[in-house]
């Protein structure tokens, strides 16, 4: 009989028309997608794509991890290219493979790196609409380096962490504190701007909710002592607005 086998797959994803990685009963996921998929090519019902994220509605990646187990004797390459052809353009398998049984594609991942892209213009072509977020504003780049700057190391991210995604009543585990190995802006065209994070884990949003409050550095709204202040208070009501989904990436992750 074929030995089960765990598969790595490696998928990038165009999140704007699905409502997230995770499946859900009420719109089209990516995950949702996939596993109906991987269902018909290993004859298997059901089969549990386990991914080492769950990336919100409108997030994008590019290099999304996932596994699965299978009985199934398909070969590697022939499932990724059966997968491509049956899957939506917006999704792509970029890789599978064959890993150890106890790969787990989110418990086993060291760090994680997102990027969020902006577009600074007066007027975005609408080619990038659904890619980079418009935010015709004069930033301060020293400003905002300064408060990624502060973001770096272990830190209890509470200030940015969605308001009631965490059961609070669990006392166990790490709670909010999360550890970014690096926290970054760069100029990637003379009216775009690219963030990078990197860290052992994210909360939910924390990405997108410390961009809304690193663009309001930016624009001049909030000085970096209150940014300081957000970060301390441990409390998601100081911080700034959550930033738009579409300007965000996964784009790696190491194991």
């Amino acid at each position: 009989m074929q030995p089960m086998r765990n598969i790595k797959l490696t998928i990038a994803y165009d999140g704007t028309s699905f409502g997230g990685w995770q499946k859900q009963n009420n719109a089209p996921t990516i995950q949702g997608e996939i596993e109906k998929r991987l269902q018909v090519l290993t004859n298997t019902n059901p089969v549990t794509l386990h991914g080492a994220g769950r990336t919100d509605a409108g997030v994008h990646a590019l290099a999304m991890v996932a596994n699965f187990h299978t009985l199934s004797s398909i070969t590697l390459p022939q499932l990724s290219r059966a997968l491509n052809s049956m899957l939506p353009m917006t999704i792509r398998i970029l890789a599978a493979e064959a890993v150890s049984q106890d790969f787990h594609a989110r418990f086993s991942a060291h760090c994680k790196t997102y990027i969020y892209k902006i577009e600074t213009g007066a007027i975005q072509s609408p080619m990038h609409r659904l890619y980079s977020v418009h935010v015709p504003s004069s930033l301060s780049m020293e400003k905002m380096k300064n408060c990624l700057h502060l973001l770096t190391g272990s830190h209890d991210f509470a200030s940015f962490e969605a308001s009631g995604s965490r059961d609070k009543s669990i006392t166990t585990g790490r709670g909010s504190i999360r550890t970014l190995h690096e926290a970054l802006v760069s100029e990637t065209g003379a009216e775009a701007l690219e963030f990078t994070f990197t860290g052992d884990g994210f909360l939910r949003h924390m990405v997108r909710n410390i961009m809304g409050t690193v663009l309001d550095v930016g624009k001049g709204r909030t000085s970096l002592a209150d940014f300081k202040r957000i970060l301390a208070a441990k409390d998601r009501s100081a911080a700034g607005a959550t930033a738009p989904a579409h300007g965000l990436f996964l784009q790696s992750i190491r194991y």
